[in-house]
């Protein structure tokens, strides 16, 4: 099996073969009535959390397959992504005159362009590691800090990821490196960045309304990420080049393609109110940075605790 996780109709399949338990020569099929022992066979994908970096290639509508975003059909799509041959998509108007001036087949190769610059920096970066620590690539151990969302929609395992056995050596994580090199967009979903992530229990990680923006600016972990992209977006680095700016963010062009609108509300970061802006209002929030997204599911926790729809 090729892939150990795989996406079947919004479902994640998993695909494993039966494992050994330590001290134990054969095959050992249950460790309990109620617990398999299994081995990974396959590849395993792993996406950075608080990141999002543009897409190499992406499924179409209607299509299983992965096509490269500066393919001609790219080109085609984003010119018109509302065109009637397309699976329909329910986006506000307001939404859509804020993805117009993004739209056009130029954008299908920005987003490439940006999309192989990120690829090659995170493959510089894993160089570098190898090179510091004279290990081959099969004998480079990985630390993956997973949160609550540990899979993604495509199968991918999400998490904090960084070296291992580095003895005192301690570089930052993969994630942060992304951040710090501008080469990925922001992408805060709660609760997987601190300080929520460090909360026992879910309901305890809920927010009080009117205090995101003292979170934001007073947690050392948060604050650093933040000011780093702002830092970025003010000296046009990376995805911020005033000359080549990334046209749609990734979760833009993910959305469009799968025709499905936003699904997440939305928390400005620079703002001590107790308002939750409504999926297809994200881009009310003018820095990417400020936008902290809350997944639907977790909608009534907030409401609970007194945050408001508005």
């Amino acid at each position: 099996m090729d892939r150990t996780f795989e996406q079947d109709e919004g479902r994640i399949i998993g695909h494993l073969g039966l494992g050994r338990a330590n001290g134990h020569t054969g095959l050992l099929r249950v460790a309990a009535g109620d617990t398999i022992v299994a081995r990974i066979e396959g590849r395993i994908a792993l996406s950075l959390l608080g990141v999002d970096t543009p897409e190499l290639s992406l499924p179409l509508p209607d299509s299983p397959h992965f096509v490269r975003t500066d393919d001609p059909t790219w080109q085609t799509f984003l010119e018109d992504p509302f065109a009637s041959n397309l699976p329909p998509i329910s986006l506000d108007g307001a939404l859509r005159d804020y993805l117009a001036p993004r739209l056009g087949r130029a954008s299908a190769a920005n987003h490439y362009r940006h999309a192989e610059t990120a690829a090659r920096g995170l493959e510089a970066e894993i160089a570098t590691d190898l090179a510091a620590t004279g290990k081959a690539p099969e004998d480079l151990h990985l630390r993956v800090l997973f949160e609550r969302e540990p899979l993604d929609a495509y199968g991918r395992m999400l998490g904090w990821i960084s070296v291992e056995d580095t003895g005192d050596w301690r570089p930052p994580t993969y994630n942060h490196r992304m951040m710090i090199k501008g080469l990925a967009m922001p992408y805060f979903i709660w609760p997987n960045v601190a300080p929520f992530r460090y909360e026992a229990r879910l309901r305890s990680a809920v927010p009080a309304p009117g205090s995101a923006a003292h979170i934001a600016s007073t947690d050392e972990k948060l604050a650093q990420a933040r000011e780093w992209y702002k830092s970025n977006r003010e000296a046009g680095v990376g995805v911020f080049d005033p000359e080549d700016p990334l046209l749609l963010q990734p979760f833009e062009l993910r959305y469009l393609a799968q025709r499905r609108a936003p699904e997440r509300w939305v928390i400005d970061l620079a703002k001590a109110d107790d308002r939750l802006i409504p999926p297809q209002r994200y881009f009310e929030i003018e820095h990417p940075e400020d936008r902290l997204f809350v997944p639907d599911e977790y909608l009534e926790l907030f409401l609970a605790r007194g945050w408001r729809k508005g």
